[in-house]
């Protein structure tokens, strides 16, 4: 679902962090999302068909996360647990993780963690955090939060409301792709990145071991 790439939060947040650079440079940016709750009897909670637990939502916020930090992938780094609701689903033993997790690593030295969760007892606010080091932006589908510090050392926090999606723009991008030559925003190569991440998350849980990227 390529129209996310356009979603209001993330047009705002582009705009705040990588071209106003309200936050100052990018530290980290720690993506998350879930709560308690047993998983519904549906395919996103089977793992052979949907892909694991991170895949659903976790694409989206990785790719939200992959326009706010400009650099190369070097290794990813993956946990996850499981097998705490997986005899109570009609799925069983191929039931998702319980929670996953992934840990990005940067050339630049920046650094993403994804966590995706049905075991979070006390879920965080948002979707995504950005640390910065002259502030902190979070955000979810809805609202966005900006705080910064004056000359003393105090916190400054501003709110508001995201603008809505603009998710219009994808099939306009490749209409005018195959019509008058443009170039595609969502390339197979950009496609590529949150996929690749999420696999290489999946199969260093598996090993218990960080794994080095292949695609940048």
């Amino acid at each position: 679902y390529h129209n996310r790439h356009w979603d209001g939060c993330i047009l705002r947040a582009v705009q705040a962090i990588r071209k106003d650079h309200a936050v100052g440079e990018i530290v980290r940016i720690e993506a998350h999302m879930g709560g308690y709750g047993l998983p519904r009897d549906w395919w996103r909670t089977s793992k052979t068909i949907s892909g694991g637990i991170l895949y659903d939502w976790g694409v989206h916020l990785l790719e939200y996360s992959l326009q706010l930090i400009d650099s190369e992938i070097t290794e990813v780094g993956g946990f996850a647990h499981k097998g705490f609701w997986a005899p109570k689903t009609a799925w069983k033993a191929d039931t998702n993780e319980d929670e996953g997790r992934a840990i990005v690593r940067f050339r630049s030295g920046q650094y993403l963690e994804l966590t995706i969760s049905s075991i979070e007892s006390h879920p965080k606010q948002g979707q995504l955090e950005i640390t910065g080091t002259e502030g902190a932006y979070l955000f979810d589908g809805s609202t966005w939060e900006l705080v910064r510090h004056d000359k003393d050392g105090n916190s400054i926090s501003t709110r508001g409301k995201n603008p809505p999606s603009e998710g219009w723009r994808f099939y306009q991008n490749v209409a005018d792709h195959l019509v008058k030559g443009e170039k595609l925003v969502i390339t197979g190569e950009w496609s590529r990145r949150p996929i690749h991440i999420l696999d290489l998350a999946c199969r260093s849980a598996a090993r218990n071991a960080t794994l080095k990227a292949k695609y940048r």
